[in-house]
């Protein structure tokens, strides 16, 4: 009995140092993605954006640091329940990438650049970013990183796919592509992302997280942009019913991607995380969540009605202004989000319910195997 339950206290003791993050379960993040994961690879290959400007980063870090947000990104709270530092992006010079690094950089693709010139999609990017270019990154990493050891070391590292689709979709948006084109593309993209998946799975990846991508139709910037003047095109909480089918279509098809993957490794723990859900229940209980009613579909630094969005008047120009507590509003710029809505998700992502499995139960879970 004795036995019993010292073993007993020592779980319980494991688990309560894992959550306080005083002993770290990984020793490194590697993440891949676009605008919502890009902790600093376009303010490297753009120093003049607007990222790199305030009021971005006014909350938490109290200064711009490339992030679009004012404060941190869902990759950013993950790092801290780790125990781990926050991730520096991979294309900065002099940083210790020793604990990990992050690859996404803004207005990234899942499909190449050769899928949007063969179906004359025209796309503004600084650099060659997508997917495939990111897992290219990584792997002329590795050799610092791991060398030889690099299947034990991967056991040891939290891999992150981020909202990879959501920008494939939006440069076919204004390239005037119909929804049945755009939905047609969608299970190749998925494909993709599974792809780049396996490539991790199959190279000792023991612990991988998939992101799906947000509801398209409440995002403030596509409202403004793809306002209709028929309305039936919108639901009761004021989002495009077409654009929100398409993120709903993504992330079936990835989740359904995700189970397969998790049937094709069993020994993995891959989770299925979820930016659409949780999204959709801001928009909808506004208040439950902390969010101010009435701001919903608005972002807080902009100008311009309904939405307090302007192509001509970004967040970061002259004379744009924040709104007083970001903390109140779900969207920061007009398509991404505040740091106050980056929390809620990643705590969904470490404990439930916006994960499948949640992180922190998969992690923490394995961990014990080794008490």
């Amino acid at each position: 009995m004795n036995a019993v339950l010292l073993q007993y206290l020592v779980i319980i003791s494991f688990l309560h140092h894992a959550s306080s993050n005083s002993i770290p379960i990984f020793n490194a993040i590697y993440s891949f993605g676009a605008s919502y994961e890009d902790t600093g690879n376009l303010a490297i290959l753009s120093p003049t954006s607007n990222e790199l400007k305030l009021p971005y980063g006014e909350t938490f870090f109290h200064r711009p640091t490339g992030r679009a947000s004012d404060g941190r990104l869902v990759i950013d709270r993950i790092a801290t329940y780790l125990g781990l530092p926050f991730i520096p992006p991979s294309l900065a010079q002099g940083q210790d990438f020793s604990k990990g690094a992050n690859f996404a950089v803004f207005g990234s693709t899942a499909l190449n650049l050769t899928f949007f010139q063969q179906n004359n999609i025209r796309i503004n990017i600084l650099k060659n970013d997508t997917l495939s270019v990111q897992l290219e990154w990584f792997e002329n990493q590795k050799p610092s990183i791991c060398n030889t050891t690099c299947m034990k070391f991967f056991t040891k590292s939290l891999f992150m796919l981020g909202k990879f689709g959501f920008n494939d979709y939006l440069n076919m948006l204004f390239a005037g592509k119909t929804i049945d084109f755009i939905n047609s593309t969608i299970p190749l993209v998925v494909e993709t992302i599974k792809s780049a998946a396996e490539r991790f799975l199959r190279q000792g990846v023991m612990h991988l997280v998939v992101a799906g991508i947000v509801p398209n139709g409440c995002i403030p910037g596509i409202l403004k942009y793809f306002a209709s003047s028929n309305i039936s095109d919108y639901d009761s909480l004021g989002c495009l019913k077409v654009y929100n089918n398409i993120g709903m279509y993504h992330n079936t098809l990835l989740r359904d991607a995700v189970k397969q993957l998790q049937v094709e490794f069993p020994q993995a723990k891959i989770s299925f995380s979820q930016y659409y859900e949780p999204i959709i229940d801001f928009v909808r209980n506004p208040c439950q969540y902390g969010f101010t009613r009435g701001t919903e579909l608005r972002a807080c630094c902009g100008i311009g009605e309904p939405y307090n969005v302007n192509i001509s008047a970004l967040c970061g120009q002259t004379g744009v202004p924040a709104c007083p507590n970001p903390s109140t509003f779900i969207n920061w710029d007009g398509l991404h989000l505040a740091d106050a809505s980056y929390k809620i998700i990643a705590d969904g992502w470490w404990k439930g319910p916006y994960a499948d499995p949640p992180i922190s139960g998969s992690l923490i879970g394995s961990s014990l195997n080794s008490v």
